[in-house]
C-alpha cells in the first residue's frame, strides 16, 4: 500500500524534523520543503491518472474543456497555496502564509468567475 510507505516517509522524516528544528531551525524547514516535494513526486502518476480520466469523462459528458481545464486550475492553485502556507507556518512566518492563502483566494475566485457566468447564462436561457 502506497499510504503505508508515504506515511512511514513521512514519520521518519518528521523525527529528523525535530530532532533539527532546535539547532538548526533553517535545515529543518528545507528538509520540510524537499519531503513535500518528493511525496509530491510520488503521487505525479496518480495525478496525472485522475487528470487523464477527468479528461475522459468531459469527452464523453461532452463537457466545454475549457470548464475542466479552469478547475483544475483552481484545485492546483488551492493544493499550491496549501503547501505554500504550511511552510511559512513551520518557518514561524504565519503573517506570510497567511498572504499566500489570500492570494490564493483571489487567483481562484478570478478564475471561477468565467464559469458562474456560464452557469448564470444557462439558469437564464432555461427561464
Amino acid at each position: 500500500m502506497e499510504i503505508v510507505k508515504i506515511v512511514a516517509f513521512a514519520l521518519i522524516s518528521l523525527f529528523l524534523v525535530l530532532i533539527l528544528r532546535d539547532e538548526k531551525k533553517e535545515l529543518a524547514v528545507q528538509i520540510s520543503i524537499a519531503v513535500g516535494v518528493i511525496i509530491f513526486l510520488f503521487l505525479i502518476s496518480k495525478i496525472t491518472a485522475i487528470m487523464q480520466f477527468i479528461q475522459q469523462l468531459a469527452l464523453k459528458a461532452n463537457i466545454n474543456f475549457v470548464y475542466i481545464t479552469t478547475v483544475l486550475k483552481i484545485l492546483g492553485i488551492a493544493y499550491l497555496a496549501t503547501f505554500c502556507s504550511e511552510i511559512c507556518k513551520d518557518a514561524g512566518e504565519s503573517s506570510i502564509a497567511s498572504k499566500v492563502e489570500f492570494a490564493g483566494k483571489i487567483l481562484i475566485l478570478s478564475l471561477a468567475i468565467p464559469i458562474l457566468m456560464a452557469v448564470l447564462k444557462s439558469i437564464l436561457k432555461i427561464m
